[in-house]
């Protein structure tokens, strides 16, 4: 069975902080996840409180119009970088589950285009964090910028482990 971004994940856990577990998906020592492929989106560097991604929006994610890659995945996408700013700055790995996602959409991303994807975080609390994402659109200018609040979701090895052993995941 190939190796999966959770079960890469496990496999590495006690190994690795956060931003080193990010850092290791960056270099393809960590595969990244299902839903990075359907988006078009990479990690490609990570450092304790901060992340950078690359995204290359198919065109399949156009909004009903055309004009651009729809809102929701452009919402994803500051999801996905807002989590990965915050379980960088652990000591461990830990996934992050949104709280709450406030998002400014400035100008259309046209699919095929490669973007860049900056998130840092603002406030690493012990129970809740909070973290900044931009996306930049080809040209370098601000597409969309958002303001997350996420919780580690502790579980996570627990679940893992668990669905490992064949049980209920």
């Amino acid at each position: 069975m190939p190796e999966t971004m959770e079960s890469a994940m496990l496999a590495l856990w006690d190994q690795l902080t956060g931003a080193q577990m990010l850092q290791a998906l960056a270099d393809g020592r960590v595969p990244h996840g299902a839903h990075h492929g359907l988006l078009g989106l990479r990690v490609t560097g990570a450092r304790q409180g901060a992340v950078e991604e690359t995204w290359r929006p198919p065109r399949e994610l156009a909004n009903f119009a055309g004009s651009g890659v729809h809102a929701g995945y452009l919402a994803m996408v500051l999801d996905d970088a807002c989590c990965a700013a915050a379980m960088s700055h652990g000591d461990h790995a830990y996934p992050m589950v949104t709280l709450s996602l406030d998002i400014d959409f400035l100008r259309a991303v046209r699919p095929g285009d490669t973007c860049t994807v900056h998130a840092e975080l603002v406030h690493p609390g012990r129970r809740r964090m909070v973290a900044n994402a931009r996306v930049l659109d080809a040209e370098g200018r601000t597409a969309a910028q958002a303001r997350a609040s996420v919780v580690p979701d502790t579980d996570f090895t627990d679940r893992m482990r668990e669905a490992g052993e064949g049980g209920a995941g």
